[in-house]
C-alpha cells in the first residue's frame, strides 16, 4: 500500500470533518439530492468525453494509485547487472534461459531482442515506441480524473442555482431563506471537495508514477543495449545509476560491506 495516498485521503477527511464538527453538525452537510446532482452530473458528462470501457476502469486505476509503486529502480539496476555479468562470461546466448523468469514484461521484450540478434536502433525504436503508447494510455487515465475535477464544481454550482431558484419563489416566507440558501450551497461544497480531495491528486499520484515508470523503462533501454554491446559491467552500473535520486545514490554508497550496485567478479 502506498502510505503517502492512504493517509493524504483520510487526513484530509478527517480534517473536512472536525472543521465541520467545530461550527456546525454533520447532519447540516448531508443532502442527498445535491449529492446526486453533483456526482451524478460530473459522472454523466465524463461519460460523453469518454467511451465507457475507460470509465469502467476507474475503480482499478483508483486502485492502482493506492497500491505501492512496482517498478523497483534499485531492484531493475541489480538485474541488469547480473545479466551484464553473465552475457561477459558465458555469451549472449546464455541469457536466453532466463528471459521466461523475468516478471517485468519491457525487460522481457529488451532482453528478447537482444538474444534474437536486433541491432542497437532497432532496440531502442521498439522499447521507445512501446515508452510512448503507455505514455499516452496513462494520460488518458489522467485526464479522466481531470475531466472529474472540472466538471465537479461545475455541476455544483448547477445544483447552488437550482436551489436558488427554488429559494426565490419562497421569498413571501423570510424564515425559509436561510435553510434554503445553506442547502443550494452544498452542492458547490460537495463539488469543490470531489475536485479537490478526490480527483485531482488521484491525477496527480498516477502523473508521477507514470514518469517513475518511464524512468525505470529508460533505464532498461540504456542497460540492455550495453548488455548487447558486451560493455564492462561496472561501466554500465556507472551509468545505470545515474537513473537514481542522489538520495538514494548516497544511501548505497554508504552502505559498508554491501555492495548493492557494485559489480562482484565471478569468483574462480
Amino acid at each position: 500500500m502506498d502510505i503517502a495516498t492512504i493517509v493524504g485521503i483520510l487526513s484530509g477527511i478527517g480534517f473536512v470533518l472536525f472543521g465541520i464538527l467545530l461550527g456546525s453538525s454533520i447532519g447540516t452537510f448531508i443532502n442527498i439530492p445535491s449529492l446526486l446532482i453533483t456526482v451524478g452530473g460530473a459522472v454523466a458528462a465524463t461519460l460523453m468525453s469518454f467511451p465507457l470501457p475507460e470509465i469502467l476502469k476507474i475503480s482499478k486505476i483508483t486502485l492502482k494509485v493506492i497500491k505501492t509503486g512496482e517498478h523497483n529502480a534499485i531492484e531493475t539496476i541489480q538485474t541488469l547487472i547480473s545479466y551484464a555479468e553473465k552475457s561477459r562470461r558465458l555469451g549472449l546466448l546464455s541469457l536466453e534461459s532466463e528471459i521466461d523468469e523475468v516478471k517485468d514484461d519491457f525487460l522481457r521484450t529488451g532482453m528478447r531482442l537482444v538474444i534474437d540478434g536486433a541491432n542497437p536502433e532497432e532496440i531502442r525504436d521498439i522499447l521507445e515506441t512501446e515508452i510512448e503508447f503507455m505514455s499516452s494510455r496513462h494520460k488518458r487515465a489522467q485526464d479522466l480524473f481531470l475531466t472529474l475535477a472540472k466538471f465537479a464544481p461545475a455541476f455544483g454550482m448547477i445544483g447552488t442555482l437550482i436551489g436558488l431558484i427554488a429559494m426565490l419563489k419562497t421569498m413571501n416566507d423570510p424564515s425559509t431563506i436561510g435553510p434554503s440558501m445553506a442547502v443550494s450551497l452544498i452542492t458547490t461544497f460537495y463539488g469543490s471537495l470531489m475536485a479537490n480531495l478526490f480527483c485531482m491528486p488521484i491525477a496527480g499520484k498516477l502523473k508521477t508514477r507514470t514518469a517513475d515508470e518511464i524512468l525505470v523503462k529508460r533505464a532498461i533501454i540504456e542497460g540492455v543495449i550495453m548488455i548487447q554491446a558486451q560493455i564492462n559491467p561496472r561501466f554500465i552500473n556507472q551509468k545505470l545509476i545515474t537513473f537514481l535520486p542522489p538520495a538514494i545514490r548516497e544511501s548505497i554508497s554508504e552502505k559498508k560491506g554491501k555492495k548493492v550496485l557494485e559489480y562482484e567478479e565471478a569468483k574462480a
